[in-house]
């Protein structure tokens, strides 16, 4: 991440913490930049700087509407504006972590096929956290190309625990 998206996840960290929803706003943004990552189009629209910030940024507003706070629609709005958009991934995530760590946490970003149940949530970070030693925030991310089970990042370390990765596995095995 660059110094200056390093720079805007301390300002939305700063920003949603005075606000005193750093947890809703670093989810929001999280999911925010997930959709922005699937979406070419979204993507490409909002990083087209012959469309004019003010249309670039009402995209934002209408996009998110009523399913994001006040706040997570500012400041996303703010970094399309500034022509961060390709940052907004990063941005969102820094700040995710930096969610986590203030809460003495560690995050995993989980990619399912299918959205994982609170059930099947809590007990991946039950396991998650058994693991690490750590307590752990869990983010998931529905996947369509993960076949089944899932695909787990913490930090740099990724586990994979996905059909896919395990057919290989017994394929290899085999040869």
């Amino acid at each position: 991440m660059s110094d200056r998206s390093a720079g805007y996840a301390d300002a939305v960290a700063a920003v949603a913490r005075a606000e005193g929803n750093l947890d809703v706003v670093s989810d929001e943004l999280f999911r925010v930049a997930r959709a922005l990552e699937s979406s070419d189009e979204l993507r490409m629209t909002l990083s087209d700087r012959q469309i004019p910030a003010a249309r670039r940024q009402q995209i934002v507003e209408d996009l998110l509407g009523d399913r994001a706070s006040d706040t997570t629609i500012a400041v996303a709005s703010m970094i399309v504006a500034a022509g961060r958009s390709s940052d907004l991934g990063g941005i969102a995530r820094e700040a995710v972590e930096q969610n986590a760590r203030d809460r003495g946490r560690s995050v995993a970003e989980v990619r399912a096929a299918v959205a994982l149940t609170e059930d099947q949530t809590e007990r991946l970070a039950a396991a998650l956290g058994a693991a690490t030693g750590h307590r752990v925030d869990i983010k998931v991310v529905v996947d369509p190309n993960v076949m089944g089970g899932v695909i787990t990042t913490i930090g740099d370390e990724v586990i994979d625990g996905s059909v896919r990765n395990r057919l290989n596995q017994l394929r290899d095995s085999f040869q």
